[in-house]
């Protein structure tokens, strides 16, 4: 992946140039992103970026994933297949101006696709990136303006529209492969296209492409230090690997400490409260790591030394893609034209983690009584073959996981040994086979007196298998530790059927499905002093369904998501454009479009656009547009649900109160939020301007500058107030109170998961783990800033060309407003929710040079930038201070300052091409050539550790060789 960051300017090529002169080429009509009407002028009143087949192959680019999100208007919110403890692990998204990807529109030669089954953050709604076809992309335009007017909801961040190739005549293809400098990072790729039958001359032609792809592995362990620990007190930072000191933290070597237990049937049943003795003492002291040993606290004892991140953690999963499509293009009379596609393409991501710890909290809807961390599970004294009443049953025996069973034969309610364990001969991962078939037809032409019509429709299903590994059956567990079938002491001699039993593998499918269509007709009314008067009309149908369902509908099994969202609708919908160039060097455009729900809501959203070019070398342009977001199945269906979970800090006061921050209990954990759908909810609503101009003052230069200003407002949220309930329950200083004040803060605010009590200090405030919030329309968000791109391509020699690109985007203000508070997030890791701790940088830019020698020899530099980002986020601390808002450590002004900032990243990738025949061309691509390291962004989010996926995943993956061959006859 390319760090999330714009690739190319390539646009300001093609479609950001300054008007042209009659004395040019004349230039092909092409439909614009964003219009209804096909012009020569592919220079619109709104700021698009185009990136074409040929600019991608000079930065080295492979999948349409990265192609899209690497543009600089990508900002919070956007996903990357490295990017995998989220609801939609496995899925890719790009998020314009960092409004989310549910606020991105993305289509496919102008139409729709359907979204991707899982919901990112259990709600956002976007389409898999991973899906669509690279070999066969055109061009890309992103339309960075508001474009409701056009296409409907979710476009109130922008449109990126990926063009397919319409007609292939012959053979081409592409192999390659390459691997990381270190050995893995593996990368394979081919495609194949045949295409046959020469349009302009028979009226008919018909392709066939494929194409597959396979990246491999990238472990925490291969990058060593700071990737693959938590434990930063080399550098000055906090130790925040407690598997190497405090023997409550769970290893896959068992450690134990004596309790009561109250029933003896259910091992769920341990001792409230402290244990009976200080003592704990490890089942398996073969310690790969060496041993540590505490001597003071409420826990002594031996264990063993681990650095779980270092042991099991991956920067880069296994993906595979593979595809097939094709196109039949006809023309059925003079003026009237078709086409038929077909696509079909699997996108398969196969993740690793951490082993499950047996100490869980209940699923989320479950009985506080499943949970294994409250009171406590523990190991009775006697097991039996039939698991139940072990104390008194015949063919009772001790159990051999339990030290103190022989001592306390007697007397088994107060021998029970409270465990605490990491299921290390148990892999935990997951598996995302996800499939997506789409189809499409259309006709177009023309009758009477310059009347042109089209009618297209697309129907797309998105199929998703998910099968997750290495999580516990709750029944199957407690059963295992009766029976005593299950190994503490020595797991590897545990068989397999034993395993498969405690840990059964949990396969969840989920689809999504649309069906649409379009139609337009396009009429030149009357001649103006600048051109024709054009208008169009048109009408949308489409149905979209959406089955995610549930991983744990039965509640049996502990650590697996009960996130699901249910829904359908039809949308009906009508828009207009207007294009007036009342003056030849004044184009107005008025463009609105009226949606209409079938959950009962509807929308107008109207657009007005106005370009001025007073001479050749200048052009004005600005927009100013309303828009809407319909709320996802996931917000809005009544029988949708989701838990998230972000990582959160106790106050001060209780981390004293819990013995300080060597306690595992006192240092950052999950806080989880329960939300249910709202059908009540209204849309998202939108008000977007821009305004710019281009610049051309030699043939050899173009610039341009655009500065864009959006505002959203009934924002969509889901508990507005937790951080002000999370406050609310410590400062309450106990659990009664603290839930009370919980439900004072609002309505839908509740407790729902409060933890077992801290063993070391019992009769402390526990901790809250979920609290309940609502889905509701609240506050509003505004984000401004400024894009420039530069152009300049110079002949150097007759046969020396040297083109230079460069694209920035800056970003002014991103703020929440909420009531009379302002959260402010540029340059800071918020919205921290919505980014998952990945942040909104407030620079970010790329530079790429590309030498042509002749028509045989290219040599391509991209330089890619993302500036400094803050590490505070004001949507998780209102204090943004560097000593006590810093999201990695509170209350240490030397450490906060330390780690104020997460640094500024660079990166460069190198690519060549050679061209041996007229149809070969053999090709190298160095990425990260200079072998830049990721910015270490300790805290940002506890599942990477230390860095920042979005924004600086080249840095992590490191110096990469890749090689290859095109040919085309």
């Amino acid at each position: 992946m390319i760090c999330g960051m714009a690739v190319l300017a390539a646009g300001q090529a093609a479609a950001q140039t300054a008007p042209a002169s009659a004395a040019d080429t004349q230039v092909e009509e092409i439909v614009v992103t964003g219009s209804l009407f096909r012009r020569t002028d592919t220079e619109t009143p709104s700021p698009v970026t185009v990136m074409t087949a040929e600019t991608l192959q000079h930065a080295g680019i492979t999948t349409a994933a990265d192609a899209i999100r690497s543009i600089s208007a990508d900002g919070a919110g956007s996903i990357g297949t490295g990017f995998q403890s989220g609801f939609s692990a496995g899925g890719s998204a790009v998020s314009l101006r960092g409004l989310g990807v549910s606020s991105t529109l993305v289509l496919v030669d102008g139409l729709r696709s359907t979204n991707f089954p899982l919901n990112d953050d259990g709600r956002n709604a976007y389409v898999d990136l991973n899906s669509i076809p690279f070999s066969l992309i055109d061009r890309i335009e992103v339309l960075k303006d508001g474009a409701s007017s056009s296409y409907g909801a979710d476009a109130i961040g922008g449109v990126v529209n990926l063009k397919l190739k319409k007609q292939f005549v012959g053979i081409k293809g592409t192999a390659e492969a390459g691997e990381s400098d270190r050995g893995d990072a593996s990368h394979k790729r081919a495609d194949l296209t045949l295409g046959y039958g020469d349009y302009a001359e028979t009226g008919w032609n018909v392709y066939i492409n494929a194409e597959y792809q396979k990246d491999g592995r990238v472990s925490n362990h291969s990058r060593g230090f700071p990737y693959n620990t938590q434990d930063l007190s080399s550098i000055g930072g906090v130790d925040n690997n407690t598997a190497d000191s405090a023997l409550t933290t769970a290893t896959p070597n068992a450690v134990v400490t004596r309790v009561s237990q109250t029933d003896l049937n259910n091992p769920l049943a341990g001792m409230v409260g402290a244990p009976l003795t200080n003592q704990y003492q490890s089942l398996n002291l073969n310690c790969a790591n060496g041993t540590y040993t505490v001597t003071t606290g409420a826990a002594q004892g031996t264990g063993c030394k681990w650095d779980l991140v270092d042991y099991y953690r991956q920067i880069q999963p296994l993906q595979k893609r593979y595809a097939f499509n094709g196109r039949l293009s006809f023309r059925l009379a003079e003026n009237i034209e078709g086409y038929a596609t077909g696509s079909y393409s699997k996108s398969y991501v196969n993740i690793k983690g951490q082993p499950t710890a047996i100490r869980q909290t209940q699923p989320f809807g479950g009985a506080p009584a499943l949970a294994s961390s409250n009171p406590g599970i523990v190991l009775p004294v006697y097991v039996c073959n039939a698991g139940i009443n072990c104390a008194t049953a015949p063919d009772r025996r001790l159990n051999s996981n339990n030290p103190f069973a022989a001592a306390f034969a007697a007397d088994p309610s107060n021998g029970a040994a409270r465990l605490y364990y990491l299921f290390g001969d148990i892999p935990l991962g997951s598996e995302r086979d996800n499939e997506v078939i789409r189809g499409t037809i259309g006709f177009n032409g023309s009758f009477g007196d310059d009347w042109n019509w089209r009618v297209e429709a697309v129907g797309a299903r998105d199929n998703l298998k998910l099968t997750q590994h290495g999580l516990l059956n709750i029944a199957a567990l407690t059963n295992a530790i009766n029976t005593g079938s299950y190994n503490f002491v020595d797991p590897s001699k545990n068989t397999a059927a034993v395993r498969n039993a405690i840990s059964p593998d949990k396969i969840t499918p989920s689809h999504s499905s649309l069906m649409s269509i379009d139609a337009s007709i396009t009429k030149s009314l009357w001649t103006l002093p600048g051109g024709d008067m054009m208008l169009a009309v048109g009408a949308q149908a489409r149905k979209e369904v959406l089955e995610n369902n549930n991983q744990n509908v039965r509640l049996d099994t502990y650590g697996l998501s009960t996130a699901s969202a249910f829904g359908k609708h039809t949308v009906k919908a009508a828009f207009f454009e207007v294009a007036a160039p009342v003056l030849d060097t004044l184009e107005l455009n008025v463009s609105g479009r009226y949606d209409d729900y079938s959950e009962g809501f509807s929308h107008f959203s109207p657009k007005f656009g106005a370009k001025f070019t007073p001479m050749r070398q200048l052009a004005f342009r600005g927009t100013y547009s309303k828009g809407f977001r319909a709320p996802t199945f996931a917000e809005s269906g009544p029988r949708s649900q989701y838990a998230g979970f972000v990582t959160s800090t106790p106050p001060t006061a209780f981390q004293t109160a819990h013995g300080g921050t060597t306690n595992p209990y006192a240092q950052a954990y999950s806080l989880g939020r329960g939300v249910a759908g709202n059908p009540n909810l209204k849309p998202e609503k939108s008000r977007s301007f821009t305004f710019g101009s281009i610049v051309e003052p030699t043939r050899w230069l173009s610039m341009t500058v655009d500065y864009y200003n959006v505002k959203k407002s009934d924002l969509i949220v889901a508990g507005p107030d937790v951080s002000k309930a999370f406050a609310a329950y410590y400062a309450a200083g106990n659990q009664t109170a603290g839930c009370a004040a919980v439900a004072a803060v609002g309505a839908g605010y509740s407790c729902n998961v409060i933890d077992a009590p801290d063993p070391l200090f019992p009769t402390a405030q526990p901790r809250v783990l979920i609290i309940n919030v609502p889905y509701v329309n609240a506050n509003y968000s505004t984000t401004s800033g400024i894009d420039f791109s530069a152009t300049g391509k110079f002949n150097l020699t007759d046969d020396l060309k040297w083109t230079s690109r460069v694209e920035v985007t800056h970003v002014i203000k991103y703020d929440l407003h909420t009531g009379t508070a302002v959260q402010k997030y540029a340059g800071t890791l918020g919205p921290y929710d919505l980014s998952s701790g990945n942040g909104t940088p407030d620079w970010k830019g790329n530079w790429q040079n590309t030498l042509s020698i002749g028509d045989k020899y290219t040599l391509s530099a991209t330089a890619y930038y993302v500036g400094k980002i803050k590490s505070v986020a004001q949507d998780q601390r209102t204090d943004i201070t560097c000593a006590t808002g810093n999201q990695y450590n509170t209350g240490n002004t030397a450490m906060g300052e330390k780690f104020c900032n997460i640094k500024k990243f660079i990166n460069v990738d190198l690519n060549g091409t050679a061209q041996v025949t007229e149809g070969v061309q053999l090709y190298a691509n160095v990425a990260n050539v200079f072998d830049a390291r990721a910015p270490i962004a300790p805290g940002a989010y506890a599942s990477a550790p230390n860095f920042l996926t979005t924004f600086h995943y080249a840095g992590l993956i490191g110096r990469t060789f890749k090689m290859g061959v095109r040919f085309q006859y």
